[in-house]
């Protein structure tokens, strides 16, 4: 009887991998083995799930061929020991069971399980034992700040290039969007151990600013702006203000960014690297047609070759383009990642066939497309444009509803859905409102471990556990996880979602279960402070903060 071999990567808790492991006996009959092994994005991230079987690949879970399983197990669970399990004739598993395994083969499962019974379609449910739910609160206190956090391997040195808005004007909602996903997915890269640098491409010359300066300009001698130009109250306000108004916004800029928890480390301004056209040109493999210079991008997979400079002697925005993503590969960074609007998804093929052309792997450079927001106020759409002047501006939006407000509602939708926030219940302050029932959550453990001064605290677990410390402790397993998988698809929308789960599970617990002065105020203490760590971690990496009062 052949051996199929399971590699068991950390993640998400011992109960996937368990279920995972009866799967393969039950389906195969073949014996299973699960050893632990490293991803490379985190470590342990379950970032794959592949089956093979006799050397044939049969179909990754997505229904990509691939070459073999991997699994979900938490590495402090198979440190100890491989504990062998086998399937009963009535369809129990049974772990760490002393009678007999079935002739038919063998299951390595996890310590600190005990008996599981098959529900149907190839699933078991599976019942951990009270040391595991102990060791799980242990492990996220011993950790701290660093629960879940990665090692990756290899370490790369990341760009994420993010708002990189024109400065017309002040940031938009729309604008705010960019900078609320590009922030938070280089939060969760450092966090899975990357060295991230955000920048904004500051667009200073072309058409565009040239056209601001003229809207400015014709204000301020107290003429209406050209048809084509910028409208509203702000261009007034700054013709009245005098000096050069792109200056005065960029400031405006930097502020609300700061404003709105977002670090720029690098401000790169198109006037400083466009002076490295003619090198540029030079290193890329360009041809001569029609009295233009052009790429050919249809070599790393564009639709179209593209033009690089005009029969005129003018260079395009694609040579900009060129100009730029040479400057940043040439400061040594190992991965390069564009945020854009949607109307910018045509770029996708032709930034990665520039970075293949450039000599780098295309695979190297990432573009993440977010879709539109809109804001419904009492039950009306408001909509966005700098040049008409009705405007919604990042910085009215945070009076509206405050800072923790803006960030969570921008990112607790995947980028890649347009997304309506409700302003009237952004502001609430109640649990109808998410932000605000996550960090009221929070706020109570905080009240908790107040009141409870210096009463000591113990990861032992009782011997006997209520539904819903398991259920939370569960919850507070997966966090590693969900992290690793929101980085993976560079998806941080996945955050607000697990912490909403996690605030329920603890309110359901507080709610049922009294922790100060109980027989288990120990280890409830401890279940607390873990909780409020994850919670706080979840909040953190989407620019939230975690109050210790409300």
């Amino acid at each position: 009887m052949k051996e199929i071999r399971w590699h068991a990567r950390a993640g998400q808790g011992a109960k996937t991998a368990a279920q995972l492991l009866a799967l393969a006996f039950l389906r195969t009959g073949r014996s299973v083995q699960a050893f632990p092994e490293y991803g490379p994005e985190r470590r342990g991230a379950p970032l794959r799930a592949y089956t093979r079987v006799d050397d044939r690949p049969i179909r990754r879970h997505d229904g990509i061929e691939a070459p073999d399983l991997v699994v979900v197990l938490e590495p402090s669970l198979v440190r100890d020991a491989t504990v062998t399990a086998g399937l009963r004739p009535d369809g129990i598993l049974l772990v760490n069971a002393e009678e007999p395994l079935p002739s038919t083969g063998r299951i390595v499962a996890v310590p600190a399980a005990r008996i599981a019974q098959s529900a149907g379609s190839g699933f078991v449910n599976l019942v951990m034992a009270p040391q595991w739910y102990g060791g799980v609160v242990d492990e996220i206190l011993a950790a701290g700040d660093r629960y879940g956090a990665g090692t990756p391997a290899p370490r790369q040195r990341i760009q994420v290039e993010l708002v990189s808005a024109n400065p017309t004007g002040q940031l938009t909602v729309a604008t705010a969007r960019n900078a609320a996903y590009g922030d938070s997915v280089a939060r969760l890269l450092e966090f899975a151990g990357h060295d991230v640098e955000r920048e904004f491409y500051v667009n200073d010359v072309g058409e565009q600013i040239e056209r601001f300066r003229t809207s400015v300009e014709a204000r301020a001698r107290g003429e209406e702006p050209p048809p084509d130009g910028y409208v509203g109250d702000y261009v007034a306000d700054l013709a009245a203000a005098g000096g050069d108004p792109v200056e005065r916004m960029l400031d405006e800029i930097r502020k609300s960014l700061a404003r709105f928890r977002v670090h720029i480390d690098m401000w790169v301004r198109q006037s400083g690297v466009e002076a490295g056209l003619e090198e540029t040109l030079a290193a890329l493999p360009t041809y001569e047609a029609e009295g233009a210079t052009w790429l050919p991008t249809t070599r790393w997979g564009d639709d179209k070759d593209r033009v690089l400079v005009r029969s005129d002697g003018r260079p395009t925005y694609f040579a900009a383009d060129a100009i730029y993503m040479r400057h940043k590969y040439g400061r040594g960074f190992e991965r390069l990642i564009y945020v854009l609007g949607a109307d910018h998804h045509g770029y996708i093929g032709r930034l990665k066939a520039l970075a293949g052309a450039l000599g780098h792997d295309p695979e190297s450079l990432e573009v993440l497309i977010y879709q539109l927001v809109h804001l419904i106020e009492a039950g009306e759409a408001r909509k966005v444009s700098k040049r008409r002047g009705d405007v919604v501006f990042l910085d009215e939006l945070m009076d509206t509803i405050g800072v923790d407000a803006a960030r969570w509602y921008l990112v607790e939708r995947g980028h890649d859905q347009p997304h309506d926030i409700d302003i009237d219940l952004a502001r609430e302050k109640s649990e109808k409102n998410p932000v605000y029932y996550v960090q009221y959550a929070h706020a109570r453990i905080a009240g908790i471990l107040r009141n409870a001064g210096a009463t000591a605290v113990s990861t032992e677990a009782p011997s006997e556990l209520s539904v819903e410390e398991r259920d939370l402790v569960k919850r507070l397993a997966d966090f590693p996880g969900v992290a690793a998988e929101a980085t993976h698809r560079r998806g941080p929308h996945a955050l607000p979602t697990y912490a909403i789960r996690v605030a329920d599970d603890f309110h359901r617990f507080y709610h049922l279960h009294r922790v100060l002065e109980s027989e288990a105020e120990s280890f409830r203490l401890a279940l607390c402070q873990a909780t409020r760590a994850v919670i706080a971690r979840c909040l953190e990496l989407v620019g939230v903060e975690a109050p210790e009062r409300m």
